[in-house]
């Protein structure tokens, strides 16, 4: 079965606001991973996403909030490499979203938050490849049957509705490509960068013809080719690390092999404009050893 080979999502979903008709996409993503009718209306881009397609960074931080027509909000968070505080950063996404809703003076009307999180590493995982939680509510510690939930009425006056953020994790690269559901669709496509004509879930055939690869004018595709370069450019820093400690055989030869790799990491985060602060979290160096690279 021939597969339409496609633009990476991960490079697409930078630019999904550009456009109105590319909502349809995501509300058709989203419609499948939460099981109910989506309609997006406004997709609002991070300030922390560059507008530069070859940008390293890209690589790193690709975040973006989706607003729903019943008002509540989708964050989308994909990262590539593996980060001690991966965890940390979904939970301030999501703290995030709710802090931007009130403003001072005003009741907490919260709107529901959705915390979408694409991962290209296991994160510890076996065989799994989606992931969902949520706080459900208050149990009684003595009394285990009675529960408080965690929900309230709107100022509007509507029916009390779940205001707690839920969580989903998405592991592409844990996907063995059997499709056991339709959602699996667009797993299959954030993994293999393709889409088979016999798939059918919402908004998979907008993506086909949005995103076909084939369709690019010359000047696209020569910018997602270096988008796709600069990729590779920062994973084989990120092999590198690792292949000097290694070959160092020993804990200080490793030590230093690890401190290289992250100055040379370092380096290029610098030489793409992110901040200092930026980079220190990510290399784990100090900001004074990043600004004396």
């Amino acid at each position: 079965m021939e597969e339409r080979t496609i633009v990476s999502l991960d490079y697409a979903m930078k630019y999904m606001s550009r456009d109105k008709a590319d909502f349809g996409i995501l509300s058709g993503f989203l419609s499948e991973l939460l099981c109910r009718k989506v309609t997006v209306d406004a997709i609002l881009e991070s300030e922390s996403n560059k507008d530069e397609p070859g940008g390293k960074t890209n690589r790193l931080d690709l975040k973006a909030k989706a607003r729903m027509d019943t008002g509540e909000i989708a964050v989308f968070e994909i990262q590539f490499h593996q980060l001690i505080d991966f965890f940390g950063k979904v939970l301030f996404g999501v703290s995030k979203a709710i802090v931007e809703q009130v403003s001072t003076g005003k009741l907490y009307d919260i709107k529901k938050v959705y915390s979408i999180n694409i991962a290209y590493y296991d994160l510890g995982a076996k065989r799994e490849y989606l992931f969902s939680g949520k706080f459900g509510g208050f149990r009684g510690l003595h009394f285990a049957d009675e529960q408080i939930p965690f929900a309230q009425a709107s100022v509007s006056g509507a029916a009390t509705v779940d205001i707690h953020p839920e969580y989903y994790l998405i592991l592409p690269n844990m996907f063995d490509d059997q499709l056991r559901g339709r959602f699996d669709e667009w797993i299959y496509a954030l993994k293999n960068s393709a889409i088979r004509p016999d798939f059918s879930a919402a908004g998979i055939t907008e993506a086909a013809e949005k995103l076909d690869f084939l369709r690019m004018t010359p000047a696209e595709k020569e910018s997602y080719r270096r988008f796709k370069d600069n990729q590779c450019d920062l994973d084989n820093l990120m092999l590198e690390e690792g292949a000097r400690g290694r070959a160092k055989g020993h804990a200080e030869g490793h030590a230093k092999g690890k401190a290289e790799g992250k100055a040379e990491i370092a380096k290029e985060l610098k030489h793409d404009g992110m901040p200092a602060e930026k980079i220190a979290k990510i290399t784990g160096l100090s900001v004074d050893e990043v600004n004396n690279l």
